[in-house]
């Protein structure tokens, strides 16, 4: 990485950050663990300094080797967040600051190609920087809150230079247009919690009505902005809600029809929902229900099942759509769409969770969480209707959790009137009770699993079930004690559900932890998944599977549980696998030209897909049923030599 060659390379305050640096770095060889406290106290002195920020940009080689970020989340660029990010920066105390501080100056460094980073591809530092500066474009202007004026030892001013720094390097325009399609790019999976996502939006429409910021020309800026703000006629200039109740009032049938449409139009297109559109359906709830399915965009299976349970449905609006909750009304409608409600059970665990009373560790988790402008039970049921409706939509936040969140979306998906009792269990009772050869077990006697602390950054349902299903995973792995195979053959069935497949493999020896007879592995998944070699059985219901995630060089990050959804031919006439991935955000580089798709190749809101040969490059462990075996040598040799070959010469290289 260049020297910027700046004259506050040899200040005072320059030379103190070195000697700090280079003191860390002694320190951690006798004492690993030993704090970078001064290093950070240092740095901060150097960013208030003119030339500051080119000095520490130029040191971001040396800080990742001497140790700046070890021993926190920082020295995993990979997990972070930007939505946490922006807190820190904005409101951490200055040793958070300065550290998320230095971190984007490292991130901006891989960005622009100074600085290669084992951890995180150049792609992924740009998202996660314009996401960022996404977040902070208040400060577009050079502009400080009162807030960030108050700030102690002048982080306001400090981030606020930070800010520009960024947008100087990657560019005004680019900036815009590149959180423009990445907003795009992140609705189009269909997310139940978008909140981050309507913060970026809030940050475009602040940019679009400034007069000091050129922006015309910038039509998909200007739709997004309108779906969320100002999706019908009566609230195109975002009045406020005093005045647009003023407005629906008014209304006569006419208009109210071409409002519900234009709400419809705007939610469909982008899966957010304005804080307007709840508004609008408790007036029609109240004046012209008939009017319901139309606001809500419902096909004729919609509105078959409204029809058929209107009264659950009405109740369901009345209890929790709410500005607050805005996103349950997409979760409704999809809810419907997907027709679930036929099954007699899951009307009956609707009635139920609309009276259920909540026990105090619930209610308090959701309260701290979504805060009490209603009760925690309507953020609850709220969240239930998400997930009903998009199960390929939650997500796992920053947490270890994946196992239990692909229950949660197969539940949804596949068995929604259990899952519709797993919420009553841990809300009212906070205990959950699963079976596992035999034998109960009770969540609220066990240990932590992997989730030490309830989880913040998920939806409703996630908050309140993740912590239970985390405990009861790993006691079933306790009680499976030494076998002769991967532990997830026998815990996954009893966890998921019956219909997993009790066919299992592993490309794993258990004796060894290497590979063993990969050949064999990768036939035998064409011979049980794909259709031209398995009888073209196709895949009836969702199937929990285990890959080996790689970053955008092909090097392991770590193994992963996904939930294999349907194999289907795309646009191309090429077969692709289509799976959903728990992780917040399906569109990934893998390396080696794998380029996971979450909506080019016939993707469903939610899905992200791979040609077969590919994602079987990833796999490590698949659920079949032995029964509907096809012929494993039929599987195309050029396809299982390929597959193959992508995995040694990447993640499978130090398993060999």
């Amino acid at each position: 990485m260049a020297d910027t060659g700046s004259d506050t390379d040899s200040s005072p305050t320059v030379a103190t950050f070195d000697a700090a640096l280079e003191q860390l770095s002694l320190t951690h060889r006798s004492d690993p663990l030993a704090p970078n406290t001064r290093v950070l106290e240092a740095a901060l002195d150097v960013m208030a300094s003119p030339g500051g920020l080119d000095a520490l940009y130029a040191r971001v080689p040396a800080m990742e080797a001497k140790g700046v970020f070890a021993n926190s989340d920082w020295d995993q660029p990979a997990i972070l967040r930007p939505a946490l990010a922006v807190r820190t920066l904005r409101q951490g105390a200055p040793a958070y600051t300065t550290i998320e501080a230095l971190s984007e100056l490292r991130l901006l460094a891989v960005a622009m190609g100074d600085y290669q980073h084992p951890g995180v591809s150049a792609e992924q530092a740009r998202n996660f920087l314009t996401q960022v500066t996404a977040l902070n474009l208040d400060l577009l202007s050079g502009q400080m809150s009162e807030a960030d004026r108050e700030r102690p030892q002048g982080l306001g001013q400090i981030v606020n230079s930070l800010y520009q720094f960024l947008l100087n390097r990657l560019g005004y325009e680019s900036i815009l247009d590149s959180l423009v399609d990445e907003v795009r790019r992140l609705l189009a999976q269909r997310p139940i919690q978008n909140d981050s996502i309507k913060q970026m939006v809030s940050q475009i429409a602040k940019c679009l009505f400034d007069p000091a910021i050129e922006t015309s020309g910038m039509h998909k800026a200007a739709r997004l902005v309108s779906a969320l703000f100002g999706p019908a006629r009566g609230c195109r200039d975002d009045p406020g809600f005093a005045v647009y109740s003023e407005r629906m009032a008014a209304m006569d049938e006419s208009a109210l029809t071409e409002e519900a449409q234009g709400f419809a139009s705007g939610m469909h297109e982008t899966g957010m929902v304005s804080p307007y559109h709840p508004m609008f359906l408790r007036h029609l709830r109240e004046h012209r229900d008939e009017l319901i399915p139309l606001a809500l965009g419902l096909s004729i299976t919609g509105n078959d099942v409204l029809q058929s349970y209107r009264q659950i449905v009405l109740a369901l609006i009345d209890d929790a759509v709410h500005p607050e909750t805005s996103q349950a009304v997409y979760g409704l409608a999809m809810f419907l769409e997907r027709g679930s409600l036929f099954t007699p059970a899951v009307a009956a665990g609707l009635w139920r969770q609309l009276e259920l009373t909540l026990c105090p560790a619930a209610s308090a988790k959701l309260t701290a969480v979504f805060g009490d402008t209603h009760p925690p039970r309507v953020y609850l049921l709220a969240g239930v209707m998400s997930l009903l409706g998009q199960p390929l939509g939650v997500g796992q936040g920053n947490n270890p959790t994946c196992q239990s969140v692909i229950g949660l979306s197969m539940w949804a998906y596949n068995d929604a009137d259990f899952l519709l009792q797993l919420v009553a269990w841990a809300a009212r009772d906070d205990d959950v009770i699963m079976r596992f050869e035999g034998q109960h077990i009770y969540s609220r006697h066990l240990e932590a699993g992997l989730v030490k602390e309830p989880p913040t950054d998920v939806d409703p349902v996630s908050l309140v079930l993740i912590a239970h299903l985390d405990r009861i995973y790993s006691e079933m792995g306790r009680l499976c004690g030494v076998r002769d195979d991967d532990l997830h053959r026998w815990i996954n069935p009893e966890m998921f559900g019956w219909w997993v497949g009790n066919g299992f493999l592993s490309i794993f020896s258990r004796e060894t932890g290497k590979i063993h007879n990969h050949q064999e592995f990768i036939r035998h998944f064409y011979a049980s998944y794909h259709p031209y070699y398995n009888g073209n059985i196709p895949l009836i219901h969702p199937q929990p599977a285990g890959i080996a995630v790689t970053d955008s060089g092909g090097r392991l990050v770590g193994r992963h549980a996904i939930t294999i959804i349907r194999v289907n031919l795309d646009r191309d006439g090429e077969m692709r696998i289509y799976f959903f991935n728990p992780n917040n955000d399906s569109g990934q580089d893998w390396g080696q030209g794998v380029n996971c798709s979450t909506e080019s190749n016939g993707e469903r809101h939610g899905e992200v897909s791979l040609p077969f040969a590919e994602f079987a490059s990833r796999l490590c462990v698949f659920h079949y049923d032995p029964r509907e075996l096809g012929d494993m040598a039929m599987a195309p040799e050029a396809d299982v030599t390929r597959a193959i070959e992508l995995a040694r010469t990447s993640w499978a290289s130090g398993y060999e």
